[in-house]
């Protein structure tokens, strides 16, 4: 006979956890894995919430497994270490993204790609090297390993610190590898939510020309004004599109709707890229033709290493780079998780676990 959640693991936790595809979060009680020699636990203080987490919640890719505990981007305080962890000590600011294991012998993981190791074990809602389910940052504790414990620095705010561990890492991580950091560069971005207002600021931090290209006419005031973006193209607007065709070096685009991506081909200079960090739930159409009369270039790309993701977390501390946040307690998370779904936040929810995640006896009796 299985074990509960509670019953797995020696550690107790508590969270708040689905049970169903209907998504909703309801108070929890299962546990955490014991310590071992290369482990930290941290007092997770505050948890982002990512549209992964919704659509992880809703079974909307089909691999979800019930109960669900969401959250990758988590960040606290460090409250005990195992005899050989050197990264950090008792009392440091740490957070953990979206992995938290690995092969560790792939070409991937030898190259510093745990993200791209076939054998990755994601934050929650996997499974992890002993069999048992992963949970995530909605939660009271987290335990893992060392190698994805990221250092937080002094100088970044844990809340507002916290999306940085996705969708920071998602933004900036092409931008490194694609060449499209170099100063005087133009750079547009699809999309000002959870992954564009950072990558415009990541943007901006390397010297480039920040081109933001949206639906929603209403957001270019605050992508000029207050993201520091030097334009702005309304996506359906055609005399807008047409002045703006072959200016860009590069585009990162973060949607994850259907939306059509051959008004953003055209945008390319000659040779130029088109990122896609954002994941739709159905096939985009890929325009072959326009590729081959610039040598432009469509890919992708995911999240990234944890050598990377320290790099990215000490970028954003030496460059003031945090996401923009609205924090909400424990028990409005199914309220902002509607939000979400209706893009209504500014723009991104953030968690205060810390102080709102009250015990199961308590919530319950509210609910």
């Amino acid at each position: 006979m299985s074990k509960s959640a509670e019953e797995e693991h020696r550690r107790k936790a508590f969270g708040w956890a689905a049970r169903d595809s209907t998504g909703v979060l309801s108070p929890f009680n299962f546990s955490r894995r014991a310590m071992e020699d290369g482990d930290v636990l941290f007092k997770v203080l505050y948890c982002g919430i990512c549209h992964t987490d919704l659509h992880s919640l809703k079974n909307e890719w089909g691999n979800t497994v019930y109960p669900i505990v969401p959250g990758h981007e988590i960040v606290g305080i460090v409250t005990e270490v195992g005899q050989k962890v050197e990264k950090v000590k008792v009392g440091d600011k740490v957070g953990v993204g979206c992995l938290v294991g690995a092969c560790h012998s792939c070409d991937n993981c030898t190259n510093d790609l745990e993200n791209y190791c076939p054998k990755t074990v994601f934050t929650y809602n996997a499974k992890n090297y002993d069999g048992t389910v992963t949970y995530g940052g909605y939660s009271d504790i987290m335990v893992a390993n060392e190698r994805y414990i990221v250092r937080i620095p002094e100088n970044i705010p844990l809340d507002g610190g916290a999306p940085l561990l996705c969708a920071g890492i998602t933004v900036y991580s092409p931008m490194k590898y694609f060449d499209l950091n170099k100063p005087g560069m133009h750079l547009g971005v699809v999309g000002l939510g959870g992954l564009g207002h950072v990558a415009v600021k990541f943007a901006k931090a390397y010297g480039l020309k920040v081109t933001v290209i949206s639906t929603s006419p209403n957001k270019e005031k605050e992508a000029i004004e207050h993201l520091g973006a030097d334009s702005f193209i309304v996506s359906r607007d055609q005399a807008q599109i047409k002045a703006a065709l072959g200016t860009m070096d590069g585009i990162i685009d973060t949607v994850s709707a259907v939306h059509p991506i051959l008004p953003l081909i055209g945008l390319l200079k000659s040779h130029g890229k088109l990122i896609m960090v954002g994941a739709p739930d159905r096939p985009l159409e890929l325009p072959v033709f326009p590729l081959l009369m610039g040598r432009k270039i469509v890919a992708g790309s995911c999240i990234g290493g944890m050598k990377e993701t320290q790099e990215m977390i000490d970028f954003a501390g030496k460059h003031g780079i945090t996401a923009d946040i609205e924090v909400i307690s424990m028990d409005y998370v199914n309220t902002a998780l509607d939000r979400l779904a209706k893009a209504d936040v500014r723009y991104r929810f953030v968690i205060d676990v810390g102080n709102t995640l009250t015990n199961a006896e308590s919530v319950t009796g509210r609910l």
